[in-house]
């Protein structure tokens, strides 16, 4: 049964790499918080079928995520500040 998420997985990712190429700031952080479920989905689909590495892979790309979240929020601050 665990085997069926993989696919939503893999159109989570391709939904999210779509979103965080936009132009438009919302879907940016939409694509970015798709990326993070996508993650998460992997890594469940990965523990059970011993697939270590790709789990590894998807907390340090989670964590790149969420530093490149945090990376644009601080721009966006800075940006308000320039008005």
């Amino acid at each position: 049964m665990y085997n069926l998420i993989q696919w939503p997985a893999m159109v989570v990712t391709v939904l999210a790499s779509w979103l965080v190429a936009s132009r438009n700031a919302r879907r940016r952080a939409i694509g970015f918080w798709a990326y993070l479920a996508c993650n998460a989905l992997w890594i469940v689909w990965g523990v059970p079928a011993h697939a270590y590495a790709l789990v590894v892979l998807q907390l340090v790309l989670a964590a790149m995520n969420i530093r490149g979240v945090r990376k644009n929020d601080d721009e966006d601050a800075d940006d308000d500040d320039d008005d």
